[in-house]
């Protein structure tokens, strides 16, 4: 029976997954693929739609009664936070301040449009606007985001992965990079995406296996996923794919490490104390027992 896998068609997801999906890594079982923005992927799991999904680590307290947290094939580093963006200039509208890491920046009164309400990208902004005035927020696709802060539909947009390396093009200005402002508050790697595995349906164990042997083989031989990656890459150019995926396919990647296990926590936890997402229980610091995690 063929394994339900949905990921993203980013490049990082491609490129990690590649073997996997077409059958190259030993013992795995043959694997179905959906691709899917990861606000769409958060609220299919909420349904048990697949066997391994990627997910927003924003999205686990409602996620770990049916499946259990991976500790690899994930998205988390650093340098590699969501930004705030806008126009600029005077048409921003009430957006003001300049400052990258987001200590001056004001977005009271502001729209702001968001790439869905429970992306880790959301939750950041949420945990880093907490003690300043309120914005108004839209939800949008995050494909739609750039363009439409361009045009002057938002006064900002909040924005992850390729954005980092594109908006310039769009003549936008980063106003706040909040995975800066993460790092800087609490010297963790940022947790962006995570790989989860359905209780019954897959052992985790051996789900893991096969990921880090996907990317052992991605490492190994980037060009075998070359012609897989770009065909996905939703127009992206080839050198801005090689920079998506040389910031977010790293270590950590591979294995989340103490480091990793201790950035979700902080990010859950400090949600939890916030009123934003149900408290999980205090997860094993360890990659071994990373399935140790429940809501």
């Amino acid at each position: 029976m063929a394994l339900t896998l949905a990921i993203s068609p980013c490049p990082n997801d491609t490129f990690v997954f590649d073997a996997l999906v077409h059958g190259r890594v030993p013992g795995a079982p043959p694997v179905e693929v959906t691709y899917a923005d990861v606000d769409v992927t958060n609220t299919a799991a909420e349904r048990g739609a697949f066997d391994l999904v990627k997910v927003s680590y924003a999205a686990l307290p409602w996620l770990l009664d049916d499946y259990h947290l991976l500790p690899c094939g994930g998205a988390l580093g650093r340098g590699c936070g969501p930004l705030v963006l806008t126009r600029g200039d005077a048409a921003a509208g009430n957006v003001a301040g300049t400052e990258g890491a987001g200590g001056a920046a004001d977005l009271s009164g502001a729209t702001v449009a968001v790439p869905g309400d429970r992306t880790t990208a959301y939750l950041l902004f949420r945990l880093w606007s907490a003690q300043r005035p309120p914005a108004r927020i839209e939800v949008v696709p995050f494909h739609e985001i750039m363009p439409a802060v361009a045009a002057g539909r938002y006064d900002a947009g909040l924005v992850i992965h390729e954005a980092r390396f594109t908006y310039p093009r769009h003549g936008l200005t980063a106003l706040v990079d909040l995975g800066q402002w993460w790092e800087g508050d609490t010297e963790l790697p940022i947790p962006l995406g995570a790989i989860l595995a359905r209780r019954g349906a897959v052992d985790p164990v051996e789900a893991a296996g096969w990921i880090r042997e996907s990317v052992r083989q991605a490492w190994a031989d980037p060009a075998a996923s070359r012609e897989y990656v770009l065909a996905h890459a939703q127009e992206m150019e080839p050198d801005v794919v090689d920079r998506h995926i040389g910031l977010y396919v790293n270590e950590f990647t591979a294995d989340l490490g103490d480091a990793g296990f201790a950035a979700v926590e902080a990010l859950l936890g400090r949600a939890a104390d916030a009123g934003l997402v149900p408290r999980v229980s205090r997860p094993q610091t360890s990659s071994s027992r990373a399935t140790a995690w429940t809501s």
